[in-house]
């Protein structure tokens, strides 16, 4: 049965923005949460003349008690078939070569890992208890390997990898289908920011019909580009120092500051 009723975070990024107007038709709901106002209703107003319902809220996604408030009250309302967890954020190593800023580091984290945990845990339990549902992760191919360039991200986004495979062999039992999506680069505002080589990236349409048809057909994880996959993968074959050689060759980047950097806020 087609999803009624679909939540997404980070909804004004590249991705989830994609997602929105993927699902957005007649007789859908969509709960919608970003940070920015202005993108926010114009995205609604995008979706609400492709027919769908629009609830769109503006959160900050670190303030976890607020984003399960909002998920609890979006299912309260109309119980919810199927979450996007997608709000994210990205840092790297500063370009003078020294380490990324603790600040940014922690925030890194709270967005994109804790953030994740905080959208979805409300749900589990009550998807689970209607016996159906759908949970997505948003996670990164970088998420394979730790990159020397974006240790953090790395690791943020492994730690999602992880908890929705956990999640998904938790649920299955129930009726509750969890994807993992391990994607590489989507151009998108926070690409934008990204400074070194993006190979085989796509636009946000693109990755959100590759995410559509993947966790349509239920797969575990929803994982392009393939080749890109394979040759982060490959890596694993290689001894260490080699590894580290290839990617801080062909990965090697920097990222600009947002504006909630603490080098953006300098």
């Amino acid at each position: 049965m087609s999803p009624r009723h679909i939540l997404i975070t980070g909804a004004t990024g590249g991705v989830g923005r994609a997602l929105a107007l993927e699902y957005a038709k007649p007789g859908v709901v969509l709960s919608l949460t970003g940070r920015s106002q202005e993108q926010l209703e114009l995205l609604s107003a995008l979706c609400i003349e492709a027919g769908a319902e629009v609830r769109a809220t503006v959160l900050d996604i670190r303030d976890s008690e607020a984003v399960r408030q909002w998920v609890i009250a979006a299912d309260d309302d109309q119980p919810v078939d199927l979450v996007f967890a997608n709000a994210g954020v990205s840092s790297a190593i500063q370009s003078d070569g020294s380490g990324e800023l603790f600040d940014d580091t922690m925030r890194l984290f709270e967005v994109n890992t804790i953030g994740s945990v905080a959208t979805v845990h409300p749900l589990a339990d009550r998807m689970r208890e209607r016996g159906h549902g759908q949970i997505v992760l948003i996670s990164s191919l970088s998420g394979l390997r730790g990159f020397p360039s974006t240790p953090a991200y790395s690791a943020s986004k492994a730690a999602v990898r992880t908890y929705g495979k956990g999640l998904r062999g938790w649920l299955v039992k129930y009726g509750v289908k969890v994807n993992v999506v391990t994607m590489g680069f989507v151009e998108s505002p926070m690409s934008e920011r990204y400074v070194g080589a993006k190979p085989f990236s796509c636009s946000a349409g693109e990755a959100a019909r590759k995410i559509r048809k993947g966790i349509e057909r239920d797969r575990a994880e929803v994982i392009f580009p393939f080749i890109l996959a394979v040759g982060i993968w490959s890596l694993g074959l290689l001894i260490e120092p080699v590894a580290n050689w290839v990617l801080n060759k062909f990965f090697g980047c920097s990222v600009l500051p947002d504006n909630d950097s603490s080098l953006g806020n300098k």
